[in-house]
């Protein structure tokens, strides 16, 4: 196997008391937070990489879907994508790790199209690269059907936001992640398929296809190492590992090992921790967050760093 279940993660489960919609990983501290959707409950948990529970903040939450934590040696943040209804809602939010409200992108509790001010409709997930530089999908069966990429101070930088099936076109773009060599990646789940852009000119580059015959992909990310793609089929309960394509080619998606989940589990989206490679999986079927361990291989092949059985 390339991946084990670590079943001691979380320590208590008690603590998934809502629907686990996604889940954000600060490797740099060592925590894992996880966003849920209900009434009457903490909305954002946040536990250490091992495990225990530290602490949990309900505070300007209405309707989470995406989370991304971007932190450095000084600042510590977590950004949510809010699709509710509510006064908070069509918005992408940044908090601290405790809940405080830092920063927020869109008009809250008002979905639209707007670019000046910005304005979302159901935004599904977001990327922050190490620069500050952003990347949105904004498009989880709404108005929009688009992927913007933000400056650090929150100028649009390039946009692709048209709905259809041709390239750089979209149907519920709900998951973006960037590889090691420069390239963006979306998860068009509605056309059943990945799109890749260059993330500076927002050049489309190519698309995967051929590996969704059955449904769209609803989450992508990479391996730390670059070289593996971790993708989810929310409705066929499925982690797929594809291998990265190299620099100047995208070809067609291949499957080297696929991971399948009990049905109705149903992973949302997921996250990988860049120092450990572990996979965390939000599950809104099973409700629950479940942590994958790399199996690291005793004996490189060709300095491959991952044991594939």
């Amino acid at each position: 196997m390339l991946y084990r279940l670590d079943l001691g993660w979380p320590k208590y489960s008690e603590y998934f008391t809502g629907t686990t919609f996604c889940v954000a990983v600060d490797s740099l501290h060592g925590l894992v937070y996880v966003a849920q959707r209900g009434d009457n409950i903490p909305k954002v948990l946040v536990f250490t990489e091992d495990g225990y529970f530290l602490r949990a903040w309900n505070y300007t939450v209405d309707t989470p879907h995406g989370m991304f934590a971007s932190s450095t040696s000084h600042e510590q943040s977590v950004w949510i994508t809010d699709v509710g209804s509510g006064s908070y809602g069509h918005t992408v939010k940044k908090y601290n790790s405790f809940g405080d409200l830092v920063q927020v992108l869109g008009t809250p509790g008002k979905k639209g199209s707007g670019l000046n001010p910005l304005q979302f409709d159901n935004p599904a997930e977001l990327y922050v690269e190490d620069t500050k530089d952003i990347y949105i999908v904004d498009g989880d069966g709404g108005l929009n059907n688009r992927l913007i990429k933000l400056s650090q101070d929150f100028m649009i930088l390039w946009l692709h936001g048209e709905s259809g099936t041709g390239p750089a076109k979209f149907n519920i773009p709900h998951s973006v992640t960037l590889d090691s060599l420069g390239r963006v990646w979306v998860a068009d789940r509605g056309n059943k398929r990945l799109q890749v852009f260059d993330k500076d000119t927002g050049e489309w580059l190519g698309t995967w296809n051929n590996c969704f015959i059955e449904e769209g992909p609803s989450s992508v990310r990479f391996t730390p190492n670059g070289q593996y793609l971790i993708v989810a089929q929310l409705n066929l309960s499925r982690l797929s590992v594809m291998a990265a394509p190299p620099a100047g080619s995208i070809g067609d998606c291949s499957v080297i090992h696929t991971i399948q989940l009990p049905d109705q589990v149903l992973p949302h989206l997921l996250e990988i921790d860049r120092k450990t490679g572990a996979i965390y999986v939000a599950e809104i079927g099973a409700k629950q967050i479940q942590k994958y361990v790399p199996l690291k291989s005793h004996v490189p092949a060709f300095g491959a760093e991952w044991l594939f059985s």
